[in-house]
């Protein structure tokens, strides 16, 4: 799934306004719709569809689309999907991330499929061909770090096509390049609506001593307390971060951090 491609001045500039726009605007869930409105235009396609997928769950945990729906602005997130989900690990494609472990890449159905082959699928006979869709080119990012975060939740952008020509590899290409500025703004539209609340300079550090892996009684004689004193302060900071233990109290601190 590895392209060769060599993007446009034009291309570029249109990628630079996209990562460089100031975006003040805060969606309940995923990233500011002006964003997923910008890559439809760059990437001309009838929808753009971002959302969180937990497939322990088999449910959407969030969706957006572009257009928005105005009559029923819901309605993508509100559904779960039976007959996606029914045929979703058959589909090469979309189960393609959770079977491979692979969020890095940037995949169509041509990546696994014929034409005819696709269109004898489960998946297209009972959800794509239904609405009209006949290509869709889509990327994978991880779960923000969070309290909520768990097993097979992950973020997917996808675009979709009618009938006519498919995705090209210069799609590809610019979504390979984007990629990273669209995990960054996912991260970003998550801090924000999630931001950490105000503790004491004690509280974190006692929380930076935490995420370095020191036990109580380390952090004890590092700071000069007692071990019922930080007890104390790590009930309040449970409290304060509406957590209840030491990983997810250094996961909603430090977001950006990897917690083994």
């Amino acid at each position: 799934m590895s392209t060769s491609f060599e993007a446009s001045e034009d291309d570029l500039r249109s990628l630079a306004a996209i990562v460089n726009q100031e975006r003040d605007e805060l969606s309940k869930t995923g990233v500011p719709l002006s964003l997923l409105s910008d890559l439809k235009g760059q990437i001309p396609c009838e929808y753009v569809l971002f959302q969180g997928y937990d497939t322990q769950r088999n449910s959407h945990w969030f969706a957006q689309q572009v257009p928005v729906d105005d009559e029923d602005p819901d309605s993508v997130a509100d559904s779960e999907f039976p007959e996606f989900w029914e045929h979703f690990w058959e589909c090469k494609p979309c189960s393609y991330p959770d079977k491979s472990g692979d969020l890095r890449s940037i995949v169509q159905e041509t990546d696994f499929y014929s034409v005819r082959e696709f269109h004898s699928t489960g998946m297209y006979c009972d959800v794509f061909k239904p609405q009209g869709f006949e290509h869709q080119i889509g990327l994978f990012l991880p779960e923000p770090p969070g309290p909520n975060a768990g097993i097979g939740r992950t973020a997917r952008l996808f675009f979709l096509r009618g009938p006519g020509s498919p995705f090209s590899e210069r799609d590809r290409a610019l979504l390979t390049l984007l990629r990273p500025h669209l995990q960054e703004a996912f991260l970003d539209a998550e801090r924000r609506r999630n931001p950490v609340p105000n503790l004491t300079p004690r509280h974190w550090d006692l929380l930076h001593l935490l995420a370095a892996g020191r036990s109580n009684t380390q952090i004890a004689r590092q700071l000069g307390l007692s071990e019922g004193t930080v007890r104390t302060h790590l009930e309040n900071i449970y409290a304060r971060l509406e957590v209840s233990n030491r990983t997810a109290a250094i996961v909603r601190a430090f977001p950006d951090r990897v917690v083994a």
